[in-house]
């Protein structure tokens, strides 16, 4: 059972990751050059931060999935596969955690 909602998870996060993926590109282009204000401006309207919190969000839940099979079709000893599974859990979510705090402190301010 548990396989299968892995196996969506992962697909349902793949296919949202492209459209993202091009918005970042396409915007990452169109700032080229931008002075620092103006880079805060555009990532401090509304669409524009929800749409990189949820690229953030899908790329480090994505990269979660992913890790977690190479870890379990290659890692044979059960202690070890369960402690790295468990360590890029955590740090899959601290390193969310940071993407995310630095986005919402451009958006707030100091």
């Amino acid at each position: 059972k548990s396989g299968v909602q892995h196996w969506w998870m992962q697909r349902l996060t793949a296919v949202a990751l492209v459209p993202l993926t091009l918005w970042l590109i396409w915007s990452l282009i169109q700032l080229t050059g931008a002075e620092h204000q103006s880079v805060v401006t555009w990532l401090s309207q509304p669409v524009q931060s929800i749409l990189m919190l949820t690229l953030i969000a899908a790329t480090f839940y994505h990269m979660q999935l992913g890790l977690q099979v190479v870890i379990e079709d290659y890692i044979q000893t059960e202690g070890i596969k369960i402690t790295m599974i468990i360590t890029v859990k955590l740090v899959s979510v601290l390193l969310a955690a940071s993407a995310v705090f630095a986005v919402l402190k451009v958006v707030f301010g100091d």
